[in-house]
């Protein structure tokens, strides 16, 4: 998995020089569990959220529904757009959150419509 980071340069005060000012992004995410139910959470850490998810170590949810695989993930600039996407895609049905994994948009607008 290639996550891009976007960074913005800036003109250092102390040494009239470039740097690097890394903009961390926010994710939502959602995962398979073994009983085939989706787990859809957030993260500003995508990799140790996985991971955490994988070992057991957060959510009762998950951790009593190993083993857990991603299979969608969704960057955001702010928390705020991450945290309000999570709990949109919480409130969708099975079908909605199977037709955005397969990034399925006409199924997802037929669905809404219903």
């Amino acid at each position: 998995m290639i996550i891009l980071i976007p960074f913005v340069l800036s003109l250092s005060k102390d040494t009239n020089t470039f740097k690097k000012n890394i903009i961390k992004p926010f994710f939502i995410y959602i995962l398979e569990c073994n009983d085939g139910s989706y787990y859809v959470g957030h993260t500003d850490d995508i990799e140790k959220r996985i991971s955490e998810h994988e070992q057991g170590k957060i959510s009762s949810y998950t951790k009593t529904r190993l083993p857990v695989k991603s299979v969608y993930i969704q960057d955001f600039m702010t928390r705020d757009e991450a945290i309000n996407a999570e709990r949109q895609v919480k409130g969708w049905s099975r079908k909605k959150k199977i037709a955005l994994i397969n990034n399925d948009w006409e199924e997802i607008k037929r669905l809404a419509n219903k």
